[in-house]
């Protein structure tokens, strides 16, 4: 029952403030794209 408020509430809360479900678009593609440099950075090379 508290899961089902709180996701009308966030609901609700992107409905009266429509530009924050854009800035929460872009923090999400920034994350995965911050993950995949992460994950990129952490890899070794032998070299020659």
């Amino acid at each position: 029952m508290a899961q089902t408020t709180a996701h009308e509430s966030l609901a609700a809360y992107l409905e009266s403030h429509p530009r924050m479900m854009g800035a929460l678009f872009t923090m999400c593609l920034l994350l995965m794209q911050a993950g995949n440099v992460a994950a990129n950075g952490a890899s070794t090379n032998a070299g020659p």
